[in-house]
């Protein structure tokens, strides 16, 4: 590649690269390669190729919500951003050639658009402009890259990458009625409540709860003893609770299905609307004024949102609180003693000395739900003693 071809390349920086051309590729004249890269490196890509762009804010069309694509991509950025380029599907571009550069480390590629992957790159975007383009962790992200001459064949691919029927576990509770008593619980707190349980139940117009996010604070703050019961290794270690919200609903399944679990049924349907609550509570807890924790979003001075990593190792601290009264209703009963700011403290502390300022660091160390833990362990002694 001479200089000119060079400064009309779109320098396409990667970590890894490979050349995956299979033969058929190779006698059609055509090279694939396969690796990851930072996720800055595909901000810039034109989609002119995809059938379909960007969706929330789509050029020349109305604004449109974001769907449960766009949360879910959210909701990795945001709570676990060093996990994005094992979650998310990677991106797909095709160019028309290109040439590698090992030592930079980068490809150059000619005339390149996304084919598949037009929604991340839109969420990358709002993620990077959130944080001045300059976010705490730049994430990883797979990529492909095929190059071809071949118009009509791009256009084949693009139409082949972008089909989609995929129907998560979710819908599958819904329609099997397994989260029906849930919403019900859910309603003696919350009346009007309606849980999402399909995939076109959509929670970012506030017409549906976050099911999934409800069944992990159940069981962030589930008793080990009933933790056992459901083979869980571990149980006082609950850093699945906050990174693994499938394993949390397949164990709800379980639950739900199986007879000789009735008490852990009966914990959760008991404990669902005292949850929830609590967790909401703690995402917007206006103690947390003041504790300089940067990845705290904040509105005119007051505390909006406190990261879900930050919130779980809290939550499961409070799991020293869970017990049945006298009729066998589990409920959440604090001693009077106990008060907030010495968990914030604690949790400032955490965050900062074993979480290193992040909160995906936080909600996935045992150290951080271990220590918290302890503090709540020790008012609950208190309280019963006296």
């Amino acid at each position: 590649m001479n200089a000119t071809q060079k400064a009309n390349s779109y320098p396409f920086r990667y970590h890894s690269c490979r050349n995956i051309s299979s033969p058929e590729d190779e006698v059609a004249g055509r090279r694939v390669y396969s690796g990851h890269a930072p996720a800055s490196s595909v901000l810039e890509l034109e989609d002119n190729e995809n059938v379909r762009e960007y969706l929330v804010d789509a050029k020349g069309k109305q604004r449109r919500s974001p769907t449960l694509v766009h949360q879910a991509i959210r909701k990795t950025l945001m709570d676990q951003p060093d996990q994005f380029s094992i979650l998310n599907g990677g991106m797909v571009v095709v160019a028309r050639s290109a040439t590698v550069d090992d030592k930079e480390r980068t490809l150059h590629l000619a005339r390149p658009s996304i084919i598949n992957g037009s929604q991340t790159q839109g969420e990358l975007r709002r993620y990077f402009e959130k944080h001045g383009n300059h976010p705490d962790h730049i994430p990883s992200i797979k990529f492909e890259v095929i190059v071809t001459d071949d118009d009509a064949l791009i256009a084949e691919i693009s139409i082949a990458r972008n089909f989609q029927n995929d129907v998560r576990a979710i819908s599958i509770a819904g329609r099997r009625g397994q989260l029906d008593d849930l919403e019900v619980a859910i309603q003696k707190g919350f009346p009007s409540a309606k849980l999402r349980k399909a995939e076109t139940d959509l929670t970012s117009d506030g017409d549906f709860l976050d099911t999934e996010k409800i069944i992990q604070v159940i069981f962030a703050l589930m008793p080990e003893h009933l933790l056992r019961k459901l083979d869980v290794a571990e149980p006082s270690a609950k850093v699945f609770t906050y990174s693994q919200k499938t394993r949390c609903l397949k164990l709800y399944q379980r639950v739900v299905e199986e007879n000789e679990l009735a008490d852990v049924y009966d914990y959760c349907l008991d404990l669902a609307p005292v949850a929830w609550k609590l967790y909401e509570r703690w995402k917007a807890h206006q103690g947390f004024k003041g504790t300089r924790i940067r990845s705290i979003e904040r509105e005119d001075g007051r505390i909006a949102d406190v990261p879900d990593g930050v919130i779980f190792p809290i939550l499961a601290a409070h799991t020293a609180f869970v017990r049945q009264d006298d009729a066998g209703t589990w409920g959440l009963h604090p001693p009077n003693a106990f008060s907030d700011a010495e968990l914030i403290e604690s949790a400032k502390q955490a965050y900062m000395e074993i979480a290193d300022h992040n909160p995906w660091n936080m909600g996935k160390s045992r150290a951080c739900y271990s220590t918290l833990l302890q503090i709540t362990s020790i008012y609950a002694k208190l309280g019963t003693s006296l």
